[in-house]
């Protein structure tokens, strides 16, 4: 349970009188106070305090209120939290912020919408804003099971709903629904059309319903065929979808790249990067745009001025994935050539040192790719350097301790939040009930960072991805994880804090609210350690500071939003 560690004994106070005196390096005054709250700090003890003081962007102490008032000036600005519970700002280990933020101006978002109506609403609304003729999109975030009517919208209603758009509309990277003008202009007729695997469904009287059934690859593909947004609007998306995340308490994300993801996709973070604009804290990383095979020259070519860590403690490169290889990325079992392939990428990141995370779904495969760790290993440590392997929920015990072994961590998120119901019918019940096998891979030792895996399969929420790892529970109130993996409320925010930011190396400036790290941190609307755990998804934050700024005030911190 949480540590009441408030101390309002002499000790604090004497303390923070000290740092006043002349002479001593914490003799400014504080820059602002956070006063009467509940400070979680999430140190080593996990420790309470009641307030909290900032100078220059990074905590100057934490105590009692009367303590870190003595430490305030005539300048000081002083907020009184009354009462409400404040965290460190949440890190997003697996997000794909930067694809999502270049859209996020022009797409209509289906997160968090209960009903189907409300969801065509949504579509209204967008078109009334959009220019004539210009494509309405939905590209993911979304389950019917969320809907009150418990289905996926048809042709006929989104056409009926904006008539004189064409509109797009994608679940995870398996459904797509187009209306006649998007399948009209993307050139789709019949299934020929479709790049492989892509299948049209055909309605009763055999024609297209607007459907098609595909993967990660399809979608992308037709995706990519979509009207880019402008710069301009790109950016606007960028400032607009990290405004949205600070609404959220996020203050930082890690950024895999993916599918449709080239390096022209990042101008516009670095655009308010250069303008000193952005909200969030970005780690990113670089996927191989380039055709199977080629991947190793690609990534020689793109970071010859890039090595890991290059940045400073807003933007900062990771190093290379999550799709490291093509012919390698596969919920599949991929050909000893494709692990060949793979296998030369892995080589050379270790001999560069360059970071490295890769997506991998099933632990019936994951063997292969830590033997061949194990292997790079032996020829070059590759302890130091951070790697983590995305998703493999159902990873095994043997499988984690080997992953701890080399020093290799875990980026596990919420996906089974939304398709926990499918995962079981076509898994088991057995299996479902230890995927992802959390509790046992921290108690193993190996380090573990939460996510969410947004916006396209997922929802971008983290409080509904940290309520998901407490009590297992799909969207439509399935209890699927079982007991035996689910962990503590503390846990979890480790695995959103400080667990997170260190795979961006970044644990000795943020991820915790102690002396001398960054003031990233959210006030919440309910106190996270206390609320029902079915109320935990619900929370967002009423004032989120990145670096002491305010980047998000809300209610009773409204007035803080203009200094």
């Amino acid at each position: 349970m949480f540590r009441e560690t408030v101390r309002s004994g002499g000790a604090a106070l004497l303390a923070a009188l000290l740092a006043t005196l002349p002479g001593s390096p914490r003799a400014q005054p504080a820059d602002t106070l956070l006063l009467n709250g509940k400070i979680l700090t999430v140190d080593q003890d996990f420790s309470t305090r009641e307030a909290l003081a900032i100078r220059d962007g990074r905590v100057l102490a934490t105590g009692t209120t009367e303590a870190m008032r003595a430490l305030g000036g005539d300048g000081t600005r002083v907020v009184d939290l009354g009462g409400r519970t404040v965290i460190p700002g949440l890190n997003d280990s697996h997000i794909h912020a930067v694809r999502a933020a270049q859209t996020f101006a022009v797409e209509a978002n289906w997160t968090g919408i209960p009903t189907l109506q409300q969801a065509l609403d949504r579509l209204r609304e967008a078109a009334e804003h959009a220019p004539p003729g210009a494509w309405i999109i939905v590209a993911g975030g979304w389950m019917e099971i969320q809907f009150a009517e418990n289905r996926k919208p048809t042709q006929a209603e989104i056409v009926a709903a904006v008539p004189d758009h064409p509109v797009y509309i994608q679940q995870l990277y398996e459904w797509l629904l187009l209306s006649p003008s998007a399948m009209e202009k993307l050139g789709i007729a019949a299934e020929a059309d479709l790049p492989r695997p892509g299948k049209l469904v055909l309605g009763p009287d055999g024609r297209p319903t607007g459907e098609i059934t595909g993967d990660a690859l399809l979608m992308g593909a037709l995706f990519n065929k979509l009207p880019r947004p402008s710069f301009a609007q790109e950016v606007e998306g960028t400032r607009q979808f990290f405004a949205e995340m600070n609404r959220l308490g996020v203050t930082g994300v890690i950024d895999p790249a993916g599918v449709s993801v080239p390096p022209a996709s990042y101008r516009p973070v670095m655009r308010l990067w250069q303008d000193r604009e952005l909200t969030m804290r970005v780690t990113y990383y670089l996927s191989s745009q380039q055709p199977p095979g080629k991947e190793l020259d690609d990534y020689r070519n793109l970071t010859q001025l890039l090595p890991a860590g290059f940045g400073d403690d807003m933007l900062r490169f990771g190093g290379i994935g999550e799709i490291v290889t093509w012919r390698a990325w596969t919920d599949n079992d991929p050909t000893p050539e494709a692990m060949a392939e793979l296998e030369a990428v892995l080589r050379w990141a270790a001999r560069e040192r360059q970071g490295l995370q890769i997506h991998w779904n099933p632990n019936r495969s994951v063997g292969a790719l830590l033997d061949m760790m194990e292997a790079v290993n032996r020829e070059t440590p590759i302890g130091g350097l951070r790697w983590w392997i995305n998703h493999l929920h159902d990873a095994s015990t043997e499988n984690l301790r080997r992953m701890q072994r080399l020093g290799v961590a875990w980026s596990v998120q919420d996906s089974l939040y939304f398709s926990g119901g499918r995962y079981t019918a076509a898994r088991g019940a057995e299996v479902a009930a230890r995927s992802p096998p959390i509790r046992t891979a921290l108690e193993i030792g190996l380090h573990v960072a939460g996510g969410t895996d947004a916006h396209r399969v997922s929802s971008y929420n983290p409080f509904v991805a940290l309520r998901w790892y407490l009590d297992g529970k799909t969207m439509d109130g399935r209890s699927v994880l079982g007991e035996a993996e689910r962990i503590s409320r503390e846990q979890a925010l480790r695995l959103y804090t400080i667990n997170a930011v260190w795979l961006a190396r970044a644990e000795n400036s943020r991820g915790s609210l102690e002396p001398g790290k960054y003031a990233d941190l959210a006030v919440l609307t309910a106190d996270y350690a206390t609320v029902p755990v079915e109320e935990i998804g619900r929370i967002e934050s009423l004032l989120t500071l990145v670096g002491g700024h305010v980047v998000h005030a809300a209610g009773p911190f409204s007035a803080l939003a203009a200094r």
